[in-house]
């Protein structure tokens, strides 16, 4: 017969009890030694942010102005410095779509940023808004728009990306007359309006983009045949029609209300 002898006695309760407390009280000392510590680190002034580095398009915007509209709304060091905010800080820069921000150990930034690209003027005559080429508006100086030669869109709001859809198809078929499309215009009841170079307006009418750039199509194809009859440039067109358009020559009035040109014929 045998037996095993315990070498040492299980410490009672209360012992272990203050054991676990006091290695808890040494974590936590630990623990709150060390955020101190990273905290007194933190604030050391080899952190401070000395320097932004801008890369990107830059087109519209310099060191100059980017440390005039930035520097004095960013806070923080390396460690601490918001990288949502100072984002939102740079894109809220004119010309400033997007902006990505990175921390560069031990005391910088790298931004790299993505400038709209303005495509059209947007609203009434005047306005100061702009579309890019992602359909999106924004607000920007007019006078640093690099081309003269922007189109006008208007709209309801939230459509401008529409209006740029329908721009892009409907564009290219009015340059089959040598003119440009000048206007592009969606009413609030949702039909469409053209205003070219020339002056010329036509009335484009409901649908979708399918329907719209059909019912064009036919008119460009007949248009050019029916005004050299008559010698007289477009002044303008109805093309609200199910089989047709109504047209009006500068000068001359060469279809009434009843006798519009029928494109099922001339096609």
């Amino acid at each position: 017969m045998s037996a095993t002898l315990p070498l040492s006695k299980p410490l009672p309760p209360d012992v272990r009890l203050m054991n676990a407390l006091a290695l808890l009280f040494a974590l936590a000392f630990s623990a709150m030694a060390l955020a101190l510590g990273a905290s007194w680190l933190m604030r050391q002034s080899l952190f401070k942010l000395s320097a932004i580095t801008v890369q990107g398009d830059v087109n519209h915007n310099n060191a100059v102005t980017l440390r005039a509209n930035v520097a004095p709304r960013l806070s923080g060091n390396f460690f601490t410095v918001d990288l949502a905010r100072t984002r939102a800080v740079f894109e809220s820069v004119p010309w400033v779509r997007k902006a990505v921000v990175q921390r560069q150990f031990p005391n910088r930034l790298k931004v790299v940023l993505q400038e709209h690209q303005a495509i059209a003027y947007w609203g009434p005559e005047g306005d100061s808004r702009l579309v890019n080429s992602f359909g999106e508006v924004f607000e920007a100086n007019q006078g640093e728009v690099e081309s003269e030669e922007l189109p006008q869109f208007n709209g309801p709001q939230g459509q401008a990306g529409l209006v740029l859809q329908a721009y892009r198809v409907l564009s290219p078929l009015f340059e089959k007359l040598d003119t440009v499309l000048e206007r592009l215009e969606l009413t609030v009841h949702g039909s469409w309006r053209v205003r070219l170079d020339s002056g010329a307006v036509v009335e484009l009418g409901h649908g979708s983009l399918a329907e719209i750039q059909a019912r064009a199509q036919r008119f460009i194809s007949t248009l050019t045949q029916v005004s050299s009859r008559y010698g007289r440039d477009l002044e303008s067109a109805d093309l609200r029609y199910s089989n047709g358009y109504a047209l009006k020559l500068r000068g001359v009035t060469t279809v009434s209300p009843g006798d519009k040109v029928d494109t099922k014929a001339k096609r």
